[in-house]
């Protein structure tokens, strides 16, 4: 059970596995006990994970509260990990139950395969009972205990319709036997109880055999967590348990070894394959300073590291924590197979009488219309039904995390694949994010090399990437840069601050238009930069006469690899792209078509203040468009939040992907088209999924009904309608993202 507690207003999350659920009917009724529980404020169960998450106000006992619910509604509340513990389970756990039930129904079958022959033979009566009754009354235990709980809570399940079925067939069968003439063979029906009985419980193995394979993403990233690290002590090197390692420890990691927890590189030089974070198969060279994650493989150099980050706390774990929330969601489409499900076994129960008491009205035998009614409740078992969405979104965010797309919810997957516009920050999510100054325009008669170097001094207060290119000019110059006084940040358009006794200004055109500061004689020379793609700013000296004007800067940034491409992708698939940048217009235009996007058209969004990014995603989804936005900064947030779908960059802040619904673990735009692909892969089996689910039903129900389904035939069916739709659904495991 995990318990996380995100703000002190916020309600507690609880996740608690629940063993012995079968269908959707369950999975409602699990949800209805658990909302009754005082201080619950929402639950949502998972067929295919069987498990809940539990939103709650934190309550005395309340983690005891809710596993009695579970265990009162008739189900087992047991730890929330207990289906990924069954990674190292033998492919045949679970199946002697089912080999019983072959080795004890064969021989009732036989017969009939002898009758398609031409051979008229039976076993004795006795024989038939002593073989189906086990069958009926130990291995089918689990349906009449299960069943019973459902009755008991006025609801249907499953259980419930299997034991209610093979019941009237094995007691028919008794019936008959017992009232049949002395020396007579009358027809009994032990075998249709004892096969069905059998071939569900083959059926629910089958699926949890697909269910361990559908949660193999989780188990493998769970995986890459090494148990001992190899701390640098005292006394020298000693291996101690992850679990004790502490921020700021020293770790040595040898090579071949997966590092144990996020850090900076101290000590050595080596190669890195972090592909279990990308999805990128290529290793990525480390010197001392680089960042290394937890999980990734050290390659040919022995290292020291320093802790920066451990336990939950750590790269992985977050990654771990996103797969895990958007496995136990509910998409949306769920809705609507919840609704379904809940009068499903009722309406299912008044079919079955009814074909009991028209097969008798029609002039039928009791014996006859007791088996096309046991059909009925056979066939329409909804095992099927509450597996087909779960599946599906847990095999689709699998594959996606495996290639380095991260997916924080249902609702967002699902939402992706109706995107048809996106919108993209320019600066680190389509550029390298980088910029150089390529540019340093002072007046006639002014200093160029002590303006440059007011400049950089003013400019290493900050962290943006164009102070942070100014330094490195003055830097690479061996200018000595000094720390400001009174730095202040203005928001979208720069900053000043103080300089020795002087007062200086460095920000936007727009800023120094607002202040009313002419550029004067540089003018002509800051438009022609702009219409060269460069992103141009002023520096200006607050002097006794007002505001006057210093220093251009011009600034140049590249195209990420793979951008240009990304978006041509994009309009392949009917995708409108848009570029959103604070740049002027000129500079913003040149860079767009540089990344093959069509100014003309509208495709660009230029001198868009921080702020007003929302705004603009907002005016994007007018006239009913689906907007993803994508973009990598703080000042992107709004933005990402007020987009149908937040897709933010992986090298960008945590801030931004927390407000997103898709993270991009590699920072390639090429991986946008490849989030959506996978949503419309996931999206599409849902809906075959549910379309096998009740096509199952719609078309078995009338048929078993009318007489065309044998209660064999119809138990053979239900147990293939599980098993198909986990089969489908572990076909998303074969996705590839397209290059």
């Amino acid at each position: 059970m995990n318990t996380s507690t995100t703000t002190a207003a916020a309600p507690a999350t609880l996740d608690l596995g629940i063993g012995g659920m079968t269908c959707a009917s369950c999975v409602s009724r699990v949800e209805k006990a658990l909302r009754k529980v005082p201080g619950v404020t929402d639950a949502a169960v998972n067929l295919a994970t069987e498990s809940a998450r539990v939103s709650f106000e934190p309550s005395e006992q309340i983690e005891a509260r809710l596993r009695r619910a579970v265990r009162d509604a008739g189900y087992a509340p047991r730890a929330a990990d207990a289906l990924e513990q069954e990674e190292d389970a033998s492919p045949w756990a679970g199946f002697a139950p089912v080999a019983v039930g072959l080795m004890l129904s064969f021989p009732l079958v036989v017969p009939m395969l002898g009758d398609l022959a031409g051979f008229h033979w039976m076993l004795p009566a006795w024989v038939q009972f002593a073989l189906a009754t086990p069958v009926q009354f130990i291995l089918g235990a689990r349906f009449y205990k299960a069943g019973w709980f459902a009755l008991k809570a006025l609801s249907g399940n499953m259980d419930l319709l299997v034991a209610i079925g093979t019941t009237s067939g094995w007691t028919l069968s008794v019936w008959l036997w017992l009232t049949a003439e002395p020396g007579t063979m009358a027809h009994l029906y032990f075998e249709a109880s004892a096969v069905v009985v059998t071939l569900v419980l083959l059926g629910k193995w089958l699926e949890a055999r697909a269910k361990r394979q559908t949660t193999a993403a989780i188990r493998s990233l769970h995986a890459l967590r090494p148990d001992i690290a190899h701390l640098i002590g005292l006394e020298g090197e000693v291996d101690v348990p992850v679990g004790e390692v502490l921020v700021g420890d020293r770790l040595v990691v040898r090579p071949g070894e997966r590092f144990p927890v996020d850090g900076t590189l101290l000590e050595g030089h080596t190669q890195v394959d972090e592909s279990m974070l990308t999805g990128e198969p290529l290793p990525v060279a480390k010197d001392a300073g680089a960042k290394l994650t937890g999980g990734s493989i050290n390659g040919e150099g022995r290292v020291v590291l320093q802790v920066g980050a451990v336990g939950s706390e750590t790269v992985l774990a977050h990654i771990i924590r996103l797969v895990e929330d958007a496995q136990a969601a509910k998409a949306p489409i769920q809705r609507l197979v919840d609704k379904v499900s809940a009068v499903f076994v009722p309406v299912v129960l008044v079919i079955a009488v009814l074909t009991l008491l028209g097969w008798l009205w029609l002039g039928a035998s009791g014996e006859s219309a007791i088996i096309h009614a046991v059909a009925v409740l056979v066939i329409a078992c909804p095992c099927a039904l509450g597996l087909a969405t779960p599946a599906a979104i847990m095999a689709g965010t699998g594959v996606a995390a495996k290639h380095g797309i991260l997916i924080k919810d249902a609702l967002a997957l699902e939402l992706a694949h109706k995107v048809d516009t996106v919108a993209f920050d320019k600066t680190g999510t389509l550029t390298v994010g980088q910029p150089r100054l390529t540019a340093f325009e002072v007046l006639p008669g002014n200093d160029e090399q002590r303006l440059l170097t007011v400049a950089a001094s003013l400019q290493s207060g900050s962290e943006h990437p164009l102070a942070r290119a100014v330094v490195q000019a003055a830097q690479a110059r061996q200018l000595a840069v000094e720390a400001p006084d009174n730095l202040r940040a203005v928001p979208g358009r720069g900053s000043e601050g103080e300089v020795g006794v002087n007062s200086y200004l460095i920000g936007s055109l727009r800023w120094m238009e607002e202040l009313g500061v002419g550029l004067g004689a540089l003018q002509e020379r800051a438009t022609a930069l702009q219409a060269q793609g460069a992103t141009v700013s002023a520096m200006v000296e607050r002097t006794t006469q007002g505001l006057t004007l210093r220093a251009l800067l011009a600034f140049g940034d590249e195209p990420k690899p793979g951008a240009k491409e990304a978006l041509a992708t994009l309009r392949a698939r009917g995708i409108r792209t848009v570029m959103i940048s604070g740049d002027n217009r000129g500079a913003a235009e040149a860079m767009a078509r540089r990344l093959g996007l069509r100014p003309e058209e509208g495709e660009v969004l230029a001198e868009v203040l921080p702020g007003d990014k929302a705004a603009m995603v907002v005016k994007l989804k007018e006239g009913g468009h689906t907007v993803a936005m994508v973009g990598d900064g703080v000042n992107d947030a709004p933005a990402l939040a007020a987009a149908d779908v937040g897709m933010a960059m992986g090298n960008g802040t945590d801030v931004a992907m927390h407000a997103a619904g898709i993270t991009l673990m590699r920072g390639d735009p090429q991986l946008v088209a490849a989030a959506l692909e996978v949503s419309d892969r996931t999206v599409a089996k849902i809906r075959q999924n549910l379309f096998w689910a009740f096509i199952y039903n719609v078309a078995g129900i009338p048929l078993a009904a009318l007489g065309f389904l044998s209660p064999v035939i119809a138990g053979a069916a239900m147990a293939m309608s599980s098993v198909s739709v986990m089969s489908n659904a572990l076909l998303l495991r074969r996705w590839r993202p397209r290059r």
